[in-house]
């Protein structure tokens, strides 16, 4: 149903899942190992898979701390989008990429829910996309001590919400890592 003229095509997501982000992360290894199912499931099915990866002063090029975690492997020939703000369309070539691939449908994944993830998320729809958010499948690390409530409510809040976006011609969702259909 995507505003994406001709893009029916979809796409699976991973936004900085980087070890200097996902380190303190909230379910930080059950996470990953979704992903990772996911992104096995849209290779099987040819589906592309792109990779954002954050650049900050603490997540410095070439650095430990912006590599993609180990267990999970950027396939050869899948997009790395490099970005310097939360949303990974701002300043970067990541409509380019999508365009390329004839994607309207983004399935998101990731870190960090109430940064990245969230600013990406809607960004995305903004643009005309539609967007499932992989409930499973994203995290981020507990910030209560500034006030935030803890990383498991920010996960579920964020979850509840994207089911209530609407805007015409698009659809955003949220379904766990076992009821991701890329062809649907």
């Amino acid at each position: 149903m995507t505003t994406r003229n001709n893009r029916t095509n979809s796409a699976l997501m991973v936004i900085d899942v980087q070890n200097g982000v996902v380190r303190r992360a909230f379910a930080r290894d059950a996470v990953v190992a979704r992903i990772a199912g996911l992104i096995e499931k849209a290779r099987r099915e040819k589906v592309p898979v792109i990779w954002v990866q954050h650049f900050s002063a603490e997540l410095a090029r070439g650095s430990d701390d912006a590599k993609i975690v180990p267990e999970l492997v950027p396939g050869e020939g899948e997009a790395i989008v490099e970005k310097n703000y939360g949303d990974a369309f701002e300043a970067t070539n990541l409509e380019e990429v999508l365009l390329r691939h004839g994607v309207g449908r983004l399935i998101v994944t990731g870190a960090q829910t109430d940064a990245c993830v969230r600013s990406t998320i809607h960004g995305a729809f903004v643009r005309g996309y539609d967007v499932t958010l992989v409930g499973d499948a994203h995290t981020t690390e507990d910030r209560s001590a500034w006030g935030l409530p803890p990383p498991d409510q920010i996960i579920a809040f964020t979850n509840l919400y994207w089911n209530y976006q609407a805007a015409p011609g698009r659809t955003a969702k949220t379904l766990p890592a076992g009821e991701i259909d890329f062809a649907s």
